[in-house]
């Protein structure tokens, strides 16, 4: 499903109205129309509506909202943020159907006096906003709060005022926080991103008839991946699969203290489908961590300490066997692990996916990684991220999408960055918000899960863009069916190897 920022909407309206003929005020009558529609579900028997427009065509589409509440006989009240004579010609026009009809404007100063069953319609900025509400705006937002925290319902037309509509976060102090937004034509990134939900409230896509071919001429920027999307991925397994044809992983993991890490992706690897499995590690590791994983073979890494030049051989031997590595979750890291890595990539010859402790190894030489030629997929959280970009965990948080496709590219890599609502980005294409998880899965050990998953996927046949994109769906729902019986508190990483189970059921994989 397509997600789109504000300039990519933009030029999506331009096309159509510009490149196609389609009138401008029509696609506001029909945004407003669908507002409307939503602000009387809202509002309780008996309740009244007030509207907070601003100047811009949101502001436009909140006088349409007014002049139909009217028009069915509801009591509306317009507190207007912005004189008629500096209203772009779309929303004059509206503004004057609307006063035609007996709707009247109030300055914008004006209360709101919104109480229980009433409904407080936000239409003072839409998708284009770029910058922190200031004087008269920001105070028209903090009315709205106050009018919610008295009980009344909120409505946000288009984005919810004050929220980018790109990254999903406040661009100040100043934000509204809506029970319920109405968008229009395509879902909008800022509402799918965190912290952009808990703003949003319900979302409704309302279609106000942009032709296809208006779409179709404004490139893709990102999406979201839909159950049926990441269903597709994953093709069902051929009757007369052996062993071999499900694929071998080498799962390269683990160390004193870290047995666990090790454990679980082994865990991952074997529920995401696996037909072999082999855990590389020093010998002191191995008895901790196949416990219980009959399934799994070893084999021993010699010496002891970080993972260095002397272990190139020995894995090169290990990866001779295997059709995709799983390397990082609690490896022994020392100075020479990064240059060790780099180096097992460019001549292993199969795909790898990177975690943990690998990433942090190569911290500083992440632009190395598209010399190597290997297929490769990072699975970094936040922090694992801004050691690799050289930035702060905060500058990651702020542009999650943006970062990840940009790094991708750079790397010639795909990224599927953790975090609530993962992204995954390729080297090409539009990166995808993973809609499956839960709080429940900030807990140790559930990266080491999906890096094993992943690194199932990989030996299966699929492509790192591919795998990242399933296996990110498909950990996140686990996580989910494990939340339902458990609560996300009693959530453990070592649950989400049976709920992986569960996910397979479902898609009859």
């Amino acid at each position: 499903m397509r997600l789109v920022g504000a300039a990519e909407m933009r030029a999506i309206d331009r096309a159509a109205i510009d490149g196609l003929g389609i009138p401008s005020l029509d696609l506001m009558e029909r945004a407003g129309r669908a507002a409307a529609d939503a602000a009387r579900a809202l509002a309780g028997p008996g309740g009244r509506f007030a509207v907070v427009c601003g100047g811009g065509n949101n502001g436009g589409d909140g006088w349409v909202v007014a002049r139909l509440l009217v028009g069915a006989g509801r009591a509306v009240r317009v507190v207007s943020l912005v004189d008629a004579a500096r209203l772009g010609p779309d929303a004059r026009a509206e503004r004057a159907r609307a006063e035609a009809a007996g709707v009247g404007a109030e300055p914008g100063d004006a209360p709101l006096e919104a109480g229980p069953g009433d409904v407080v319609v936000d239409a003072i900025f839409g998708t284009g906003l770029s910058r922190a509400p200031e004087g008269a705006f920001a105070e028209a937002i903090a009315r709205i709060e106050d009018a919610r925290r008295a009980g009344a319902r909120v409505l946000a037309v288009d984005v919810p005022s004050g929220l980018s509509a790109d990254t999903g976060r406040p661009l100040g102090e100043a934000c509204v926080r809506a029970d319920r937004t109405v968008t229009f034509a395509f879902q909008k990134r800022g509402l799918v991103l965190h912290p952009g939900p808990a703003y949003a409230g319900e979302v409704t896509v309302a279609d106000i008839g942009i032709p296809p071919e208006a779409a179709a001429q404004v490139p893709a920027e990102a999406e979201m991946l839909l159950e049926e999307e990441a269903r597709a991925l994953v093709p069902p397994r051929d009757p007369e699969a052996h062993k071999g044809d499900a694929g071998r992983v080498l799962v390269i993991a683990g160390s004193p203290g870290k047995t666990g890490a090790a454990h679980l992706a082994l865990t991952g690897a074997l529920r995401g489908g696996a037909g072999l499995v082999t855990l590389a590690a020093r010998a002191e590791v191995l008895p901790m961590a196949l416990a219980g994983r009959p399934e799994a073979m070893s084999t021993a890494l010699p010496g002891a300490g970080p993972l260095g030049k002397a272990d190139l051989r020995p894995l090169l031997e290990a990866a001779s066997a295997a059709d995709a590595l799983v390397i990082g979750p609690g490896i022994p890291r020392g100075d020479g692990t990064g240059a060790l890595l780099l180096e097992l990539l460019a001549r292993a010859g199969v795909p790898a996916v990177l975690d943990a402790d690998a990433l942090n190894a190569l911290a500083g030489q992440a632009e190395r990684l598209a010399a190597t030629g290997a297929p490769l997929l990072l699975t970094p959280h936040p922090g694992e991220m801004a050691r690799l970009c050289g930035v702060s965990t905060a500058e990651v948080q702020g542009d999650r999408l943006g970062l990840a496709a940009r790094q991708a590219r750079a790397w010639g890599a795909t990224v599927a960055l953790k975090g609530a609502r993962t992204v995954v980005a390729g080297p090409s294409g539009p990166p995808a918000v993973i809609p499956t998880g839960n709080p429940g899965l900030a807990t140790g050990g559930t990266g080491d899960v999906l890096a094993g998953l992943c690194g199932a996927l990989l030996a299966g046949g699929l492509a790192p863009a591919a795998a990242g994109r399933a296996g990110a769906w498909i950990h996140g729902r686990a996580g989910d069916l494990a939340a339902r019986r458990l609560g996300q508190r009693g959530l453990l990483a070592g649950d989400l190897g049976a709920a992986i189970g569960e996910v397979w059921a479902e898609w009859r994989r």
